[in-house]
């Protein structure tokens, strides 16, 4: 049985696919199809926390699922911006645990994920599967892979 690792962009597939489908992300459908067949070793689900309810119960549904769920603050700028940006946190827990795994699941469309998935490959020889809303996933990252699935209906709500 192949040895999986998951990586979970919460706030890119929560926007991509609210932007491309009005629908929300069905990750107990993403579960059930990553991790059919193999040995689940880490599952990590990135998040911002704004600390109201709703949010802290879909957290509580990730974990039921079987994530780990990591929370960073949410921080308003001054200038009305905000920050809550995860990309540094996922590719160091993606790089650690390239080495124990024979395939990482990125689920994310971001394009900078891309060197991590080009040094996971080449370094570490894992396959590299990203699972993204096609038309907000960058061609880079797509190119990345060793496998592209996009999310459609199935993996919508």
């Amino acid at each position: 049985m192949k040895k999986v690792a998951i990586f979970a962009d919460v706030q890119n597939i929560y926007y991509t696919s609210r932007q491309s489908y009005q629908r929300h992300f069905n990750y107990a459908a993403f579960w059930t199809q990553a991790t059919a067949n193999r040995e689940v070793v880490a599952a990590f689900a990135y998040a911002i926390d704004k600390g109201d309810s709703k949010q802290q119960g879909f957290q509580q549904i990730l974990r039921n699922i079987g994530f780990e769920v990591k929370l960073k603050p949410y921080i308003q700028r001054s200038d009305g911006s905000a920050k809550g940006d995860w990309d540094v946190g996922i590719t160091l827990d993606a790089i650690d645990y390239a080495a124990k795994a024979d395939v990482i699941v990125l689920l994310s469309g971001d394009g900078d994920f891309d060197l991590l998935l080009d040094k996971a490959r080449t370094v570490y020889d894992v396959t590299a599967e990203v699972y993204g809303v096609p038309a907000l996933t960058a061609p880079s990252l797509i190119n990345s892979a060793s496998l592209f699935i996009a999310i459609d209906d199935k993996l919508l709500l």
